[in-house]
This record gives structure tokens, sequence and C-alpha cells, in this order.
């Protein structure tokens, strides 16, 4: 699946406004099952730290996430250049 920026003004076909909504309820998924697994692992728990480093991991993959969808577009352009 081809990233797309999404730019004010802009139009999109179908497919494109699709393929943008699959992407986004697939990783708003991930994000509710990690928060879930979080809350479970803290229940009962006074340690801070385990809560601090399960942000980081979630915050560390929506990067690692973006990045990727970047390259991507980056290559995609070079392709069409």
């Amino acid at each position: 699946m081809a990233v797309k920026t999404i730019k004010d003004g802009a139009s999109y076909n179908q497919r494109e406004v699709v393929d943008l909504l699959i992407e986004f309820s697939s990783f708003k998924d991930r994000v509710n099952k990690k928060f879930k697994i979080l809350a479970t692992e803290l229940e009962g728990k006074h340690n801070e730290h385990d809560l601090w480093v399960n942000l980081y991991l979630i915050a560390t993959d929506y990067g690692e996430e973006l990045q990727n969808k970047r390259q991507k577009q980056q290559e995609n352009l070079q392709k069409i250049s």
C-alpha cells in the first residue's frame, strides 16, 4: 500500500480514503491493545518505572512507523520522478 500525505484542498479517490481509514484503524487498534496490556501490567504495582518504559516503547513504535512511512513516500516519489 502506498503511503500518501493528506493535504488540505487535495482530492482523493475512494480507494485512497479507504486505505487511509484502514491504516488509521489498524494503528489505533495496536495502540489500544498496548495500553490494555500496560494497564494489566500496572495493576497492583506501585512502581512508575514500568509505566514510563511501556509508554516509551509505544512512542518508539509510533516514531519508527512514521519514519518507515516517510521513507516509503520518498522512495515512491523517486520512482515517479
